[in-house]
């Protein structure tokens, strides 16, 4: 099985607001990067976003180590929150319905595909894939800003 690094970010100019996402996967020598955004959106729907066009890139199953800044994807994933969400039919542990369910119904589908170990990163901290995927996304983000 392929052993795949993903390296993603999000980031918006408000929230909600125009928003972009940032990835990179790394393969051996191999490196892509890929970006993307919305015009009304928030931060935490670019950050799942990221993961999952990185995914959908993927055409077998890998080992993927994905790396990420975001303590709402990284535990949603890791401390299974998301599968908990979906198991109750969208809805919390507090009863308040779960956010992006759409998005996170995609990202749980793309995941059961592959072996994943997560990596929290402190964003912002000199971390060079992430610094880089910040600005992919604030770069793509910067597309959908409004010019007065």
């Amino acid at each position: 099985m392929k052993r795949i690094a993903i390296y993603t970010d999000g980031a918006c100019s408000g929230n909600p607001g125009p928003g972009g996402w940032g990835a990179i996967l790394k393969y051996k020598d191999v490196c892509k990067e890929l970006s993307g955004g919305q015009a009304d959106t928030t931060n935490n729907r670019m950050e799942l976003t990221g993961v999952i066009r990185a995914l959908e890139l993927l055409k077998e199953p890998c080992e993927i180590d994905l790396y990420s800044d975001s303590k709402y994807v990284m535990d949603g994933l890791s401390k299974g929150w998301a599968k908990s969400w979906r198991a109750r039919g969208w809805v919390k542990s507090d009863k308040k319905p779960a956010l992006n369910s759409d998005l996170w119904a995609r990202l749980l589908d793309l995941c059961e595909e592959h072996t994943l170990h997560y990596h929290w990163i402190k964003g912002h901290a000199g971390h060079p894939e992430n610094e880089r995927c910040d600005a992919l996304a604030v770069q793509a983000a910067s597309r959908y800003k409004q010019t007065s």
